[in-house]
């Protein structure tokens, strides 16, 4: 959309712009007209939490108030700038940016990227420039903007759950979410082999009741192709099954395409292999490609969540027993670096950090130093603390729940509204392709709500109710495999390719030149460092190269 075109006129009544999105209220499909009748009829709270579906929509109000709203998981994109005391609306905030006066680079942003490989909301990467987070409206009246959200998430804990009826609930919601949100011209979905795509492609096959067109990427290098899995789904399913096989060559073209889409620095490296996925299937004819991207998240499917079960235990301990006896043994004694007890040490110095910050002690920018890796110039610009506060603050609105279900609010916010979502929806629309994503569908969503904690993760199985659901549906290899997902080797092909390594090379020599990073430091982990752990810094040079590919063609020098 053009900002510009987005300047409020003084309206009689509710004038509703649906800028991007297909929003239901009570089972309806709704165009700006019906988006307005809505407006008119109740409150801009009670309308907006009654919506579902995805959308970004901005409302004029006829006291020349202005508002604009994302969807509960933020699918669709929606920034905004007060200019000239007007509010201004754009799903991409680098043509807010654009906008006179031309807003500079946010320093901030930048190392915010640097730590969490992305820029969460509502920062973006441009001075004065805010993306909405998911789930919140912007009110803009007499010359202030003030956001709020309109949607929290609420979790209940029944005392005596009913396995088999909510098995059954749980496969009627995902039937509904895909029967509303597939192609039915061309039914087709993206296909890792994994547990949730899997389970997309084999709900497509069963509610179109024809033959879904599956569409993977593979990688020749060892540890990362798991091809095999999507076939066995494929052949369950009765799939037309398409691969693609990922080369460094289409390395080198793809990333700077995909960085160039981007309207703010983007640093996961599975947009670069779900860009050649997306347009494999565009060029079949698909327009839209349903994603299993959330599953993990409403379900317990992440690993770390049995991890931090773990760590929580401690905190259950006595007192007097953690902090008279445990803790000067493991951690103020020689005792806790004997190698006996050095799994303990480690345990009990990780358990004593509260949630979120023991979220970030694996850090990518934190374990091999912030002070090594960035310039001085640029430090001096930024504050280091700001990504943890970032978290505290959200971690801290969180709704009261089970430590598990908190986190799983938590990683809507970072893992789904901030990286996952804007990777498979940005990755696809450079191909000319729509996504839709069964799991965030409401009717899913309220089941996740209303499931208890231990049905997510019971002891140290993940997501035990929902493969207990589907078990002796889904082939039983992939409910019992690892998770995976569409994993880049780039930093074994880096070592590989020379052409691929130059261009990571010269990436980060430009990047360093702007004294964002030291150059001793650029050197060094292309020289040492890569060469000595190409999977662990690999991602460190993907994010920096991925920065400077941006900032080359969407930064004014």
């Amino acid at each position: 959309m053009d900002p510009s075109s987005s300047t409020p006129t003084r309206a009689t009544t509710h004038q509703v712009q649906l800028l991007a999105g297909a929003p239901r209220l009570n089972g309806a499909a709704l165009d700006a007209g019906g988006l307005s009748a809505a407006w008119t009829e109740g409150s801009a709270q009670a309308v907006l939490s009654g919506l579902a579906g995805d959308f970004a929509l901005v409302v004029d109000g006829p006291d020349g108030e202005r508002l604009a709203a994302v969807d509960r998981f933020a699918i669709r994109s929606l920034c905004w700038r007060v200019v000239g005391g007007r509010l201004c609306v754009a799903t991409r905030a680098d043509e807010l940016a654009a906008l006179p006066p031309r807003a500079a680079l946010d320093h901030q942003a930048i190392f915010d990227y640097l730590y969490f490989h992305v820029i969460p909301s509502p920062r973006t990467a441009f001075e004065g420039v805010n993306r909405l987070p998911p789930g919140h409206f912007v009110r803009f009246k007499d010359g202030h903007a003030v956001t709020s959200p309109y949607w929290t998430p609420h979790f209940e804990e029944p005392g005596d759950p009913v396995f088999e009826t909510l098995g059954a609930r749980f496969r009627d919601a995902m039937a509904q979410a895909v029967g509303e949100l597939v192609d039915r011209n061309h039914p087709a979905c993206f296909l890792s082999g994994g547990t949730d795509s899997s389970t997309i492609a084999g709900m497509v096959a069963q509610v179109t009741g024809g033959a879904p067109a599956t569409y993977s990427i593979g990688f020749d290098a060892e540890g990362y192709d798991e091809m095999e899995y999507a076939r066995i789904a494929a052949k369950r399913f009765g799939c037309r099954h398409h691969e693609y096989y990922v080369t460094p060559a289409d390395l080198l073209d793809g990333i700077p395409r995909v960085a160039a889409h981007y309207d703010q620095p983007f640093g996961n490296s599975s947009a670069v292999p779900a860009y050649f996925c997306a347009r494999r299937a565009r060029e079949d004819g698909v327009t839209t490609l349903l994603a299993g991207d959330g599953g993990d998240e409403l379900f317990g499917g992440n690993a770390r969540y049995a991890k931090q079960s773990l760590f929580e235990l401690y905190g259950r301990l006595p007192a007097p027993l953690r902090r008279g006896l445990l803790e000067p043994l493991l951690l103020q004694s020689p005792a806790g670096r004997l190698p006996l007890f050095r799994k303990g040490a480690s345990y009990v110095e990780q358990a004593r950090v509260p949630i979120p910050d023991r979220f970030e002690q694996y850090n990518l920018l934190q374990r091999v130093g912030i002070d090594t890796i960035l310039h001085p110039d640029f430090l001096a610009q930024v504050r280091t603390q700001e990504p943890a506060e970032h978290q505290r603050a959200v971690w801290a609105a969180l709704p009261a729940a089970s430590t598990l279900n908190r986190m799983l609010a938590f990683d809507w916010r970072y893992t789904l509204a901030d990286n996952d979502l804007p990777k498979v929806t940005g990755s696809a629309a450079i191909a000319g392709l729509e996504v839709a994503f069964p799991f965030l569908h409401r009717a899913v969503l309220e089941l996740s709500l209303a499931l208890p904690s231990h049905y997510k993760l019971k002891g140290q199985q993940l997501r035990w109710f929902f493969k207990q659901s589907l078990r002796g549906w889904l082939p039983e290899e992939i409910i019992t495999k690892k998770k995976h997902g569409f994993g880049l080797p780039f930093g074994v092909w880096a070592l590989r390719d020379p052409a691929l390594a130059r261009f990571a090379q010269d990436s980060l020599d430009s990047l360093s030149e702007r004294r964002i990073v030291q150059p001793g430091f650029t050197r060094r982990l292309m020289s040492d460092l890569l060469p000595a752990h190409p999977g662990y810094y690999g991602e460190l040079v993907w994010i920096l190269m991925m920065l400077e590919q941006w900032m080359q063609r969407q930064v004014r020098s």
